[in-house]
């Protein structure tokens, strides 16, 4: 049953008991029921809207619940990357892809809001959808990562490679690597890891259960947030984490 279904038939429910009290909702013939339930449907044929608006409310919902039967992954989990204040009141995690113009455009976004947010923390997970040239650097990257359990490298790295110019790749991903001083023959061996493997499935399962299919997607309490969507807005997101309300 469709949510317009399951509405029609707790309108009619809800009509009956103002009509005439519960006792008299159970005693309506089909006939009448079939009448209550087209002077419902009627009025949504002439407010459309207020069918899209229940849609979104039921797709919101729907992620609430995703949200929360993967809250230990989305938001705990060791073989992703950890910035900003490790123990942070709110956390905002980040789908990207290093090829992403948008991601690139977050990138200021992201550092701007920890700069700002003493008390956030940042949870990054590679979504690499755009080539395989994004897969590589993926790979490269969450390599990188296993060297540096405090993030700073990471950071750097990322900053780097996402910032840079021209499309991400492994040559490149790999060069950047070694600019920031990571151990290449460990990089070399752990890209094609099991470890690697597993960190990246994990973000691609996430992204699939959250109805993610592009980046930056951004998951910011029990909230998830689509496209580069500008600080202002990640801000209000997390202000609603926060305190309830978009400006605490």
């Amino acid at each position: 049953m469709n949510i317009l279904s399951r509405l029609l038939a707790a309108l009619t429910v809800a009509f009956a008991v103002v009509a005439g009290g519960a006792a008299q909702a159970q005693s309506f013939t089909p006939e009448q029921r079939g009448e209550i339930e087209a002077i419902i449907k009627d009025y949504f044929i002439k407010h459309p809207e207020m069918i899209e608006e229940l849609q979104a409310l039921a797709q919101t919902e729907k992620l609430k619940r995703v949200i929360s039967e993967n809250k230990q992954t989305l938001f705990e989990s060791p073989r992703h990357v950890t910035l900003g204040n490790p123990k942070g009141d709110v956390t905002m995690v980040e789908f990207f892809d290093y090829n992403c113009g948008f991601c690139k455009r977050a990138l200021d976004d992201m550092m701007t809001l920890i700069k700002d947010n003493p008390n956030l923390r940042v949870v990054l997970k590679e979504m690499p959808v755009l080539s395989q040239g994004s897969m590589d650097a993926a790979q490269v990257a969450v390599a990188v990562a296993l060297q540096d359990k405090s993030g700073k490298r990471y950071l750097d790295f990322h900053q780097k490679l996402l910032g840079g110019r021209g499309q991400a790749d492994k040559a490149r991903a790999l060069a950047v690597a070694k600019e920031v001083g990571a151990d290449m023959a460990r990089i070399e061996k752990d890209m094609n890891s099991p470890e690697v493997k597993t960190a990246l499935q994990e973000s691609f399962g996430l992204a699939e259960a959250l109805g993610f299919q592009g980046t930056p997607s951004y998951v910011i309490g029990n909230e998830a947030v689509v496209g580069a969507v500008g600080v202002k807005e990640l801000q209000a997101k997390i202000n609603t984490a926060r305190c309830g309300k978009a400006t605490c």
